[in-house]
């Protein structure tokens, strides 16, 4: 096996990844934005949802499959919860070492490892009275479950270096390549997930027959085998997709596990899949927030442009799957564009997922909403809830990039990177109050003197950037939506300082867009922004309609939702007095009753953390009233 590390995508060895990924455990977070919200996640978030898996049973069912414990088998979600979880805790472990957390995971993984059969499979919900039922129904998520059961075992591999669930992993999917097949069964899974299992298999134990499988199941997609419909990308084969459609969560885990293939053959084909689906989705019918999926029905993309916004769906797990995609097309690229969609999406869209005390979840996330939704502690499908997790358990692994040129930094955060450039240590030690602010300071470490290049991501938000190093103005061009190269003789101590002008901006939609016509949202930074009633008592916020040419400013609150830069301004609010009694009046009878008001305007991620109300992003422009 592979010398691995606790990567989340392993791209050291393959040949059409341009980025390699960094060691979870190579990166503190320090006190910054997310400092508290991954100490939230170890002490909080973690234990909670161990307590409510064993509660609802998905412990005591693999208890019931390994012959240890007799009842009925708990009707709940399908076992891939728990592996979820034993993937966080396991990126959890790799950042923070914790006795007490991993002889708790080491004891589950033995629970799930002893539920599995002889033949190496292993699923709680196919034992017993229904071991004939295996394999016979594509919408049984059988390989999606195997899936994450695969990625859990590197996940903890990597993390502690123990094989123990990893082997078991491996008889699993010894035990898949033995049922499908060229020469075997066709198919391919209702659910995409297992492709990227696989992939990342492959490059965690050299054996080429987990990649081929993963092939496999890309190339059978698109000929009826997982039901010949849009709603599960079956369609059309994979190459021949022009429009991101279907289940945003199986269509976004899709485009990873093709990335993957991708990044260990070089099919073009399938690049040009991917770039051609990337634009549909991020020209067409992506929220403003970088959440994907706008019809509750089949949990799916819509037509293009349409994009409600009190019935979007946006699901937490459709946020978490476009980070994953656009990670994955980064690492292949080294384009910035992507970097750009996953900070985007991960400081709103995916934020918004999880309540500031870490134990409560949004299932979908609108945009706009009457006091109505509110977060829940548990679902029936709690896909989100431990998703949630992972993603915020393997954050530092997301930051950085290694080339042979030199180190990526992606994404801005406070804490301190221990890296290895050729055979030489670097430490980069970050200094910034980012996103709150765009000043960024970088001290690089060198062990020893040495020339590389440090490659720094220019968001493409910002209108305005300097650089100086060691106190001098870098006399290079800098791009916004490019990475900048400085590349020197790097000495310890050197100081590279960024500067990202960050006003306020008001943002507008494609035209097409019907129902943020004559609208706008406010977006700071990465930030996207709403109005919520607790903060804006007197008036409606839905009836708010910002002038053009409003005076917008920024303050810092710290007591407010655990400390926020809230935006205020002056504003016009109507009210509905002249439709007392009507639904509709005619036009030329029509003169609404506005008046100035002082709003405040607060993130979007933090939204719903207080006592219920009407929320609203995108706020009425001046130009939408009545000349």
């Amino acid at each position: 096996m592979k010398n691995t590390h606790a990567f989340i995508v392993d791209t050291s060895h393959s040949p059409f990844a341009k980025l390699h990924p960094v060691d979870i455990q190579d990166v503190d977070l320090e006190d910054n934005f997310w400092a508290p919200r991954l100490r939230k996640l170890r002490e909080n978030t973690i234990p909670f949802q161990y307590r409510l898996c064993d509660e609802m049973g998905y412990i005591f069912n693999f208890h019931r499959a390994a012959g240890k414990e007799k009842g009925e088998f708990r009707q709940i979600s399908t076992d891939a919860v728990l592996h979820r979880w034993i993937e966080a805790a396991s990126f959890s472990l790799a950042s923070t070492p914790d006795q007490e957390l991993h002889n708790l995971v080491r004891r589950i993984i033995a629970d799930v490892s002893a539920a599995q059969d002889e033949d190496g499979y292993l699923n709680t919900r196919y034992t017993f009275e229904k071991k004939k039922e295996r394999w016979t129904d594509w919408r049984s998520h059988e390989l999606f479950v195997a899936g994450h059961l695969i990625q859990a075992a590197i996940a903890y591999y990597r993390a502690t270096r123990e094989k123990s669930f990893l082997e078991t992993a491996c008889r699993f999917a010894d035990h898949i390549a033995k049922v499908f097949g060229p020469d075997k069964r066709a198919g391919t899974p209702d659910h995409p997930e297992i492709e990227m299992a696989l992939v990342e298999l492959y490059r965690t134990t050299d054996n080429r027959a987990h990649l081929d499988l993963a092939k496999f199941f890309l190339d059978k997609r698109g000929i009826g085998l997982a039901g010949g419909d849009i709603g599960h990308i079956d369609h059309k084969p994979f190459r021949n997709l022009t429009e991101i459609v279907g289940h945003a969560v199986c269509s976004l885990y899709l485009n990873c596990g093709a990335s993957d293939i991708y990044m260990e053959t070089g099919e073009k084909a399938l690049w040009d899949a991917l770039t051609r689906l990337w634009y549909s989705m991020t020209e067409r019918k992506m929220y403003v927030t970088g959440g994907v999926g706008s019809r509750y029905q089949g949990e799916a993309f819509g037509d293009d442009y349409e994009l409600p916004n009190s019935r979007a769906y946006a699901e937490t797990c459709a946020a978490i799957a476009n980070i994953m995609w656009n990670w994955r097309m980064l690492l292949i690229s080294g384009e910035a564009q992507f970097a750009d969609m996953m900070e985007l999406t991960l400081y709103n869209g995916f934020l918004s997922g999880i309540s500031l005390d870490g134990q409560n979840y949004f299932y979908y996330n609108p945009l706009a909403d009457r006091g109505r939704i509110r977060r829940q502690r548990w679902f029936g499908t709690p896909c989100c809830i431990v998703n949630v997790a992972r993603l915020l358990a393997s954050l530092p692994g997301y930051l950085y990039s290694l080339t042979q040129e030199g180190i990526w930094v992606h994404l801005y955060a406070q804490g301190t990177a221990r890296l290895e450039v050729g055979r030489n240590s670097v430490t980069v030690v970050q200094r910034t109050d980012y996103p709150w602010s765009g000043e960024i300071e970088l001290v690089v470490h060198p062990k020893n003197e040495t020339t590389f290049g440090l490659f720094l991501r220019i968001p493409g938000w910002c209108r305005r950037a300097e650089v100086r190093v060691n106190g001098e103005a870098l006399g290079a061009q800098i791009s916004p939506g490019r990475y900048l190269e400085i590349e020197r003789l790097w000495k310890s101590g050197d100081r590279v300082h960024l500067s990202l002008s960050m006003p306020v901006e008001r943002i507008v939609s494609h035209p097409h867009v019907f129902e943020n016509y004559d609208s706008v949202a406010l977006k700071r930074g990465p930030l996207v922004y709403c109005v919520e009633q607790v903060d804006n008592q007197g008036f409606d916020v839905w009836s708010l309609v910002l002038p053009d040419q409003a005076h917008l400013k920024v303050e810092w609150m710290p007591g407010l939702l655990n400390g926020v830069m809230v935006i205020r301004g002056e504003a016009l609010a109507n009210g509905s007095d002249e439709f007392e009694g009507f639904l509709y009046r005619p036009f030329s009878d029509f003169s609404p009753k506005l008046r100035y008001v002082q709003f405040t305007a607060i993130p979007y991620y933090a939204w719903a953390n207080r006592e219920p109300g009407s929320m609203n992003v995108w706020i009425r422009s001046s130009r939408s009233l009545p000349r």
